[in-house]
């Protein structure tokens, strides 16, 4: 459904009067071994610093998911160390996970009956793009307008 690129989405920057409230771009990086357990961890993490920025519920719930699913990818098809990174500007949202497997993430066809092969496609729907960087270590997904001026 939505469209996929090859090259990280930008961070759109801010205008003047924005600028002056908040940062241009707020962001946080982890970096974490690819066990399964560090899942739950990426969530929390990314719950926690969207409350902080002032992220509506709902799409923290959305970005959470897609985290989630970007994460557990990376466990299961990539090889070293897990990244993430999320970033937040005033109307952009950006998630990118990476991990040393040049093998570029893709959607696979899935059928009824699967019980697996669903993540790419929950973050397609939830994410406004996704895509991955040209040279298939990141997996990245924007959102769009995240936080409200802080008073």
């Amino acid at each position: 459904m939505n469209s996929t690129t090859s090259t990280p989405a930008p961070l759109v920057g801010q205008d003047s009067e924005s600028r002056r409230t908040r940062p241009s771009a707020l962001g946080f990086d982890a970096a974490f071994a690819p066990e399964r357990c560090r899942v739950a961890g990426a969530r929390r993490m990314t719950t926690s610093q969207l409350r902080l920025w002032r992220v509506p519920e709902s799409l923290t719930a959305d970005v959470v998911v897609i985290v989630s699913e970007l994460v557990t990818n990376a466990i299961q098809h990539g090889c070293g160390d897990i990244k993430l990174r999320v970033q937040c500007s005033v109307d952009r949202l950006l998630v990118e996970v990476s991990d040393q497997n040049s093998a570029p993430a893709r959607m696979r066809p899935v059928h009824d009956e699967d019980t697996r092969g669903r993540g790419l496609h929950m973050v397609d729907q939830l994410a406004m793009q996704w895509g991955v960087s040209d040279d298939g270590l990141t997996t990245w997904a924007a959102c769009g307008t995240p936080v409200e001026t802080p008073r």
